[in-house]
């Protein structure tokens, strides 16, 4: 990942304060061309030139003037959340404009210095009392398992119940995990070290996430498995936690940094010569630890460090020649980018590379493949409305497709995918790509990768 711009030093001014506010430099570089508006989702949704990329940033500059014309208002402050952070404009932009960072630094003035309804508040905090705590979100397993399986989840919905709750509610009740889903891999505990087969080529650390471990342990499992028949000896350290991402990308900067520093010191104790991410938000997280903690005297050399060694599954594998042996899979598989891989990280040829050298797989593209599934970390929870309409537009390109399965390399956009492929009643399987690249290598058939 090139190394960003670090914005100069702002004077509090206008509607933020002094601390990290939009910087003025990265603002001066957008010339409103206009290209972003093509892949910006809430632009393609509504036409609103407030709710593209330039009219955001158009806000921003408005907001560091000293007059008070723009103030963190509702209107500000809504035009700032509809945004999906899916970073589409970082690729279609011909300046350079480093809009993450600016949109990073405006939603954490917002946290900081405007009141939320009480609602909003709420329903915030219990989500982030919760994702990037796994022994939490493992709470939740047991009342969710009994409310699928019972009969109550379907009762629930034929009543219409559902539409008299907040729409928030209704969206985490939709892109509930199913409990019946049939994986290429055994979830479970992972050991703190897996021996490479054969010669060891690379010592790697693998990052479990908090989603990632609680509802697909079984992508967990089947990466280890992966790198290992690949000659990577894989160490997962117990002491790991939440890398931030959904924190940073919320504007919960403090949060985030801590979770940061915490993922440095764990993966530093385990001396790997990389990190690997099975999940794009994670990964273009902890990609950026450089510049998140450039401020911090202790960490700032060694998070620049650290996300030097951070690659996607994706990466490691398209850069080591295959040495495990790849059975054919003869299935129309529709690939699937995920924003924080394509956009974010730009890492769009290394899972085509790596789906290529599976004989008898063929990849197929769906349209209007740069726009958002709508996933976007918490954005289908509080903000379901547009989450669920580009939800449908994603599952109408795949389908077109025709495929006999979907791959994608983030387990939000697995969320987003099944809950949309199921609620148009197709019977397609998502899975991720190193679910596909394990069954190749331990022989499945193809038949066993289309059963729930």
């Amino acid at each position: 990942m090139a190394e960003p711009a670090i914005p100069n030093p702002e004077s509090p001014r206008g509607a933020f304060d002094p601390h990290h506010p939009p910087s003025t430099d990265l603002i001066d570089k957008c010339v409103h061309c206009g290209f972003c508006l093509a892949t910006c989702p809430t632009y393609a949704l509504w036409g609103e030139e407030m709710d593209s990329p330039r009219g955001r940033i158009y806000l921003m500059k408005l907001g560091l003037k000293e007059d008070g014309q723009v103030q963190l208002d509702p209107t500000f402050v809504n035009h700032m959340d509809n945004c999906l952070g899916c970073m589409a404009c970082l690729t279609a932009c011909p300046s350079g404009v480093q809009y993450d960072k600016l949109i990073e630094a405006t939603r954490a003035q917002i946290e900081r210095n405007y009141p939320r309804p009480m609602a909003e508040r709420i329903l915030r905090k219990m989500l982030f009392e919760f994702f990037p705590q796994p022994e939490r979100l493992r709470w939740l397993l047991g009342p969710m398992r009994i409310y699928q399986r019972s009969g109550l989840q379907s009762l629930v919905r034929r009543s219409g119940l559902l539409k008299l709750l907040p729409a928030s509610l209704g969206a985490m009740e939709a892109l509930m995990p199913s409990p019946s889903g049939k994986t290429t891999t055994s979830g479970g505990v992972l050991p703190e070290r897996i021996e490479a087969q054969g010669e060891r080529r690379l010592r790697v650390g693998l990052l479990l996430g908090c989603v990632q471990s609680v509802f697909f342990p079984e992508v967990n499992a089947a990466t280890a498995r992966v790198l290992a028949a690949e000659g990577c000896e894989v160490v997962i350290p117990k002491d790991q936690c939440c890398c931030g991402a959904l924190m940073i990308h919320a504007g919960e900067e403090k949060q985030a940094l801590d979770y940061a520093r915490r993922t440095i010191d764990a993966f530093e104790r385990a001396q790997v010569d990389q990190v690997v991410i099975n999940a794009a938000g994670c990964g273009s997280n902890m990609k950026d630890y450089g510049y998140l903690l450039r401020e911090d005297i202790r960490y700032a050399d060694r998070a620049k460090a650290f996300s030097a060694k951070c690659r996607d599954i994706s990466e490691v594998l398209a850069q080591l020649e295959p040495r495990a042996a790849r059975h054919p899979i003869p299935l129309k598989v529709a690939y699937h980018d995920s924003c924080h891989l394509q956009h974010a990280q730009a890492v769009r040829t290394q899972p085509r590379t790596v789906l290529g050298k599976i004989p008898g797989l063929q990849i197929v593209e769906p349209a209007e493949a740069a726009l958002c599934c709508g996933s976007a970390g918490i954005y289908n929870l509080v903000r379901p409305g547009p989450a669920k309409e580009l939800g449908e537009r994603k599952v109408r390109n795949v389908l077109a497709t025709n495929p006999d399965i979907v791959v994608s390399g983030n387990p939000g956009c697995l969320l987003q995918l099944r809950s949309g492929l199921k609620a148009s009643g197709s019977g397609l399987r998502v899975v991720h790509i190193v679910e596909l690249v394990d069954a190749s290598i331990r022989g499945f058939p193809a038949q066993s990768l289309l059963e729930r």
